[in-house]
């Protein structure tokens, strides 16, 4: 029974995401975003300073930290350690994110030389319960800024979200679903999980994620280029 019900659940969280990938692609027709000063800075390492919590989830900023190097790096850019950039800002008295978000950027420059710094705000995190339904989400803001001159680079947004779903067997089925699904919830934080599919598809999205840099992998040639 036990294993039956961790596959239900693994499908279910499958297919969420598929859907809110459909529904993030579909919605509205995006305007292409303006890549001029990203393409001029050309920077190819960022530090990433502790988010700005906004919510009351005191766990968010290091789940979140823990899960977006990954996508970074995978789109070409060196990410400085993200511990040794946390300890070594508390070492020398910062003890919060918030206090590290107000680090002057010549300061930065001066000390570890990023040519670009990016900057997260969480705007929301965690689970809520509704009646017949648990909602979870993750939804954080982004802005990369140069160092040098502190001109925005880009800037973008992570968010993911999953819900219950439907138990069968109308109202009692939902309510037994939503049921099961927070029993479930309290033994499986879910933000991970959708913290690593959030940062991921801000990073990539085609129409405003961050452009590949300069540590990307190559595309192969195709048959008919190759001499």
């Amino acid at each position: 029974m036990t294993n039956l019900y961790r596959t239900n659940y693994a499908s279910l969280l499958k297919a969420l995401i598929i859907s809110l990938t459909i529904l993030a692609t579909g919605c509205a027709v995006q305007q292409p975003y303006d890549y001029t000063a990203l393409k001029a800075s050309n920077p190819k390492s960022i530090l990433v300073i502790p988010p700005v919590n906004q919510t009351v989830e005191v766990s968010a900023p290091y789940i979140l930290l823990s899960t977006i190097t990954f996508p970074l790096a995978e789109r070409g850019y060196y990410v400085y350690p993200v511990a040794v950039v946390d300890q070594l800002l508390k070492d020398n008295g910062l003890p919060t994110p918030a206090e590290m978000n107000r680090i002057p950027l010549d300061k930065i420059d001066e000390i570890i030389n990023p040519d670009a710094v990016l900057y997260i705000t969480i705007d929301n995190w965690g689970q809520s319960y509704q009646l017949i339904q648990s909602v979870a989400t993750v939804s954080s803001s982004w802005k990369l800024v140069d160092t040098k001159t502190g001109q925005t680079l880009w800037d973008g947004k992570a968010f993911a979200q999953q819900k219950s779903g439907d138990g069968g067997g109308g109202i009692v089925g939902m309510l037994v679903s939503a049921a099961v699904e927070q029993v479930a919830s309290a033994m499986d934080d879910k933000t991970p999980r959708l913290s690593r599919f959030a940062n991921s598809a801000a990073v990539n999205n085609s129409h405003n994620g961050l452009l590949p840099g300069p540590y990307a992998p190559k595309p192969e040639p195709k048959e008919s280029e190759t001499p």
